[in-house]
C-alpha cells in the first residue's frame, strides 16, 4: 500500500468514526429532545445564520414551503423559534429562535463537546501535540480547496491554534 493510499484509509476510517459517533450523539439528543432531526437541522440553520424565512428552511430541508410551514408551526407552538415581519417585505415572516430555542442548541452542542473532551482525556499530550499539527495542516489543505479560499483566513486560524497550544521543539 502506498503512503497516499494509507493516508486515504486512515482519514476515511477517522472521518467515518468521528461522522457515526457525532452524529449519534445528535440523533439521541434529538430524540430525547422529543425533536425530529429536520426540527433540529432547522434549529442549527437559525442559530448559525440568524434570520431567515420559511422558503430558505424548506430549500435546506429539501421540502415544499407548506411542509417546512407546518415544522416551524410545531417549532413556534413549542416556544423554540418565533415569527416576526421582515421589515423589507411586511408580507414576508422572518424565523429567529427563541431563547428556548438557543438553549436547545446549546445542550446539544454541549453534548458533543463532552464526548471530544473525552477523547481528548485518552490521549497523551505528546498525541495531542501531533494531532493539532496535522489537523492543522489537513484543515488548512480542505479549506484551500473550498470556493473563494480564504488564505488570510487559514492563517488566522494557525496562529490562534499556535498561541493556544504551542508545539515543543
Amino acid at each position: 500500500m502506498t503512503r497516499s493510499n494509507e493516508f486515504t484509509l486512515v482519514l476515511r476510517n477517522w472521518s467515518e468514526t468521528f461522522m457515526r459517533r457525532s452524529m449519534h450523539d445528535f440523533i439521541q439528543f434529538s430524540k430525547d429532545s422529543g425533536l425530529s432531526m429536520a426540527q433540529m437541522s432547522t434549529l442549527f440553520h437559525l442559530h448559525h445564520g440568524s434570520r431567515c424565512g420559511v422558503s430558505n428552511i424548506g430549500d435546506l430541508l429539501g421540502v415544499t414551503n407548506a411542509a417546512a410551514s407546518q415544522m416551524i408551526d410545531r417549532l413556534v407552538q413549542h416556544g423554540l423559534i418565533e415569527r416576526t415581519e421582515d421589515p423589507v417585505d411586511r408580507r414576508a415572516k422572518q424565523l429567529r429562535l427563541t431563547d428556548r430555542g438557543r438553549s436547545i442548541v446549546r445542550e446539544s452542542i454541549e453534548v458533543r463537546r463532552r464526548w471530544m473532551e473525552r477523547l481528548t482525556d485518552a490521549l497523551t499530550i505528546e498525541e495531542q501535540s501531533l494531532i493539532i499539527n496535522a489537523l492543522t495542516i489537513l484543515t488548512n489543505a480542505a479549506r484551500d480547496l473550498e470556493p473563494g479560499k480564504n488564505q488570510i483566513e487559514n492563517i488566522r486560524q494557525t496562529n490562534i491554534l499556535e498561541e493556544k497550544f504551542p508545539t515543543s521543539d
